[in-house]
Formats: C-alpha cells, structure tokens, sequence
C-alpha cells in the first residue's frame, strides 16, 4: 500500500509509517506539494497524509480509486469535501483537543501583543525612532479587569476563558448552543452576539468555518464595537469581511485587530491589512509549538495506520462511512 504525504513532516513519523508502507513525500516543508503532483501520486494511493493547504475536493477524489482514508495534520477540515469522501466510502481523519491549549496560548498572546503595541514599539526601535521617553508613547489598551467576549465557547474558547479569569477579565460568550456547565465551572456569561460586540474591550473569535459562519464579522459588527475594542481572530479566515475589517481599522471604528488566519492564505505582502500600523499578522501558527505539532502529526500518522488496518480511527470526521463501509 502507498501512503502519501503532502508536506515534509519529522523523520520519526515517516520511519513509522514507512515501516509498513511505500511513501510518497513532498520534500518542501513550507511549500505545498503541486496540485499537478498531486493529482498523480494519489492515483495509485491508498492513504493521504493532508494538512490545511490541500484542496481536497471532488477533483482530487476522481483521481484516486484506491484511496481508503484522508489524514489531515489539523483540527479544522474546511478544506476536504466531507460528503463526497463519505460516498465514496473514504475515512477523514484529524487531530481535535491537542492543539487546544497550544492556540489558546497563542490567542491570549495575540491579544496582548495587539492591546499593548508589542510589535509597533520593536519596529519603533529597529527605525531608530526611539529619541526620548513619552508620557503618551506607544499607549495602548488594558488588559486587567476588562471585558472579553468570546465567540465559540469550543475547547479553545473554554481555554481562552480560562486564560482570561487569571486577568480578572468579564468574560462574556456566545455559542450555537448555551453551555450552562461552562457558566459553572468558568464563570462565564451567555449573551446575544449584539449584547457581546456592544460590551466586549476584546472580541475573540473561535468559531469553525461553515456556510452559517462565513463573514460573520462585518461591517455591522464592527460598528456595534466600542472605537477601543480590539478584535482577535485565531479561527478561520473566512469567517470575517477582510474589507470591512480593513475598513473599521483605517476609520477608527475599532482600536486595532490581531489576526492569525486569513481569507486567502498565504496572505500577500501587499494586502490592504498589511499596510496598517494597528494590526498584528502573524501566519497561521496557532498550533505551532514543537510538542504540539509533533503530536498532531503524530495523530496523523496513527489514523493512517488504524485505517490501512481496517480500523476506526482515533478521531473521525464522517464517522457515517463505518456504516458505508461494512455494508
């Protein structure tokens, strides 16, 4: 059986997957394999090993009749056509709860980089702009005893929240479905999404990406946020209006923005939002600590083995296809 992987991924996890199976690997790390590529490596695949960047769509299945499974490197699976694997009876593996407290982390960094100027005073110094001491220089926004409104009180909300509690902060949330244990347990506060944007020093968004959620945050909601508010995103891109964000930003709608994830990634350099002083970017590194990648790929790679050897995966997105399968 073939496996093949879309990235360069750490030799132990290809050791172990070659220990049974042919591999196929992408040799670049930060580069996406050719979709031309691509295409024809998974012609004779019985597994792929994915992550965000692949589009894994009806094309893709089409050119693969051996495939038995689809492993991607990632919590989020946006990019795989979900459906179509389950008709064609393929499994869609991927990696839930271990990346939670890593992009928590992540998120609460984000958000004080963004309130405190972090990143604008390092440019400050490396432009020699540094001449004296200001009583109003670089002054940024509070982060202690504050108010944050959490959009998706998933498991990263839940972490975040938690993060929160230890800033004294009002945490605020909103979610599909009210979580009356979480309330318990953190203390937090369900409101409506207005009620949330009109209070919140800081809004975070942690909602997956689905067709209720793209561009949620707009024009609308911005200008139901307080001009000091700060908006954090470490979800999925396409689940703001980039324009109206930009647009929010320039006119003073709100203080300032951080963005981990984008509407088209990789995002150009000469993108609207990159020209802005009030905004961090930074390039979709939620997870990206060394312990939590390794076992992210890691988790991939089990997938991929438990499938090839006719088993259920540890963490299956259309748990459906065991049905499809066995009959």
């Amino acid at each position: 059986m073939k496996i093949v992987i879309t990235r360069k991924i750490p030799n132990e996890i290809v050791q172990l997957l070659e220990q049974y199976y042919v591999i196929k690997m992408w040799g670049k790390e930060n580069e996406p394999m050719p979709r031309e590529l691509l295409l024809e490596e998974v012609a004779d695949a019985d597994a792929v090993f994915t992550n965000v960047a692949d589009q894994i769509n009806q094309e893709f299945f089409e050119h693969a009749p051996k495939l038995k499974t689809v492993c991607t490197m990632a919590v989020g699976f946006d990019n795989i056509d979900v459906q179509e694997a389950t008709n064609r009876g393929i499994s869609i593996g991927h990696t839930p709860g271990v990346l939670t407290e890593a992009t928590a982390d992540l998120t609460f960094a984000l958000l004080m980089a963004t309130a405190r100027r972090i990143v604008e005073g390092m440019d400050y110094l490396r432009q020699d702009q540094w001449t004296s001491w200001g009583p109003m220089l670089l002054t940024g926004q509070s982060i202690y005893g504050k108010t944050i409104g959490i959009i998706g009180m998933g498991r990263i909300g839940e972490a975040v929240a938690r993060r929160a509690s230890g800033f004294s902060m009002d945490i605020l949330y909103h979610n599909r479905m009210r979580k009356h244990d979480v309330e318990d347990q953190l203390g937090v506060k369900y409101c409506s999404l207005v009620e949330l944007l009109k209070q919140s020093d800081y809004v975070v968004l942690l909602t997956p990406s689905t067709p209720e959620t793209a561009k949620m945050i707009g024009a609308k909601q911005f200008e139901l946020m307080k001009k000091s508010a700060i908006f954090i995103n470490t979800s999925r891109g396409t689940n703001v209006d980039e324009e109206a964000l930009y647009r929010a930003l320039k006119e003073g709608e709100i203080f300032a923005a951080g963005l981990d994830v984008f509407e088209k990634e990789p995002i150009s350099s000469n993108h609207p939002l990159v020209s802005l002083d009030n905004v961090v970017l930074i390039p979709h590194i939620g997870s990206a600590t060394i312990e939590t990648r390794m076992e992210m790929a890691m988790i991939t790679a089990k997938n991929i083995l438990r499938a090839l050897s006719g088993e259920k995966l540890l963490h299956t997105v259309n748990p459906e296809v065991y049905e499809r399968i066995n009959n």
